[in-house]
């Protein structure tokens, strides 16, 4: 049976931001570092941080100063993220949600 979560694009975009800080502050990297290390602005990683509002390319930017940028491209390549997504309510309660 699948089950859909209801997420919204904030939620994801929140979800990445406290990725991301998790593993800058695991390196014990300042937003200033970081800035540094990624070309990212610090005011920028800042607003990221709080609000998960970044442009795409700064993410990857980013992602590759922090974590493997394979693991997020792979995500692009499975087969099993191209679930069916329901049309309709009939649908959706059919699933068992």
């Amino acid at each position: 049976m699948r089950r859909f979560l209801l997420l919204d694009d904030t939620d994801v975009q929140l979800a990445f931001a406290t990725h991301l800080r998790s593993l800058r502050e695991q390196a014990k990297l300042s937003r200033a570092a970081l800035a540094e290390r990624s070309s990212v602005p610090a005011p920028t990683i800042k607003k990221f941080e709080l609000t998960g509002q970044i442009s795409f390319r700064q993410l990857l930017l980013l992602w590759q100063s922090l974590d493997d940028l394979a693991r997020l491209y792979a995500l692009t390549q499975q087969d099993a993220l191209s679930t069916k997504i329901p049309s309709s309510i009939d649908e959706v309660l059919k699933d068992g949600l």
